[in-house]
């Protein structure tokens, strides 16, 4: 599995992860693994799969670690955020917006493999498909200020 694929495993977890209390964490990624596999019709009219997890034990366990370590540090994260989102708090963010922040802040703190720019580019590209038309320019903004402010 690319990482790519792992990131949106990964952001649609943690969307998940945020209509729930902080205690049923675990239960949402075990529930997230076992869930059946999705497919809806595209814009063409042909049918695709939007939701598949199949993926190897380490991949798994790759992204439970990812999962875990991105929600426990929620508080710091949105801390870092606020500091830089101008005119905006994370209570009043969008969710997808959101989580997409956390992910990526995430890897660029915690994740020495994923360079900044690289971390940038997957969260835009992660707003274009999930949010909304303002997201991906969102998105960049509030992570380019998060790099300069370091």
């Amino acid at each position: 599995m690319t990482r790519r694929e792992m990131r949106e495993h990964c952001f649609k977890i943690l969307f998940g992860l945020d209509f729930f209390p902080t205690e049923e964490t675990a239960g949402q990624v075990e529930q997230y693994f076992e869930s059946p596999e999705e497919d809806d019709t595209n814009q063409d009219g042909q049918s695709e799969i939007i939701h598949q997890v199949e993926m190897k034990e380490d991949e798994r366990a790759f992204l439970t670690d990812r999962v875990e370590g991105i929600a426990a540090r929620i508080p710091e994260l949105d801390i870092q955020i606020n500091e830089v989102a101008q005119g905006w708090k994370t209570r009043r963010m969008g969710k997808v917006d959101l989580t997409i922040l956390r992910q990526a802040l995430y890897e660029m703190k915690y994740d020495s493999e994923v360079p900044e720019k690289v971390a940038i580019n997957e969260a835009v590209d992660l707003a274009k498909k999930f949010g909304g038309k303002d997201s991906p320019a969102f998105i960049n903004g509030v992570l380019a200020k998060l790099v300069s402010a370091e």
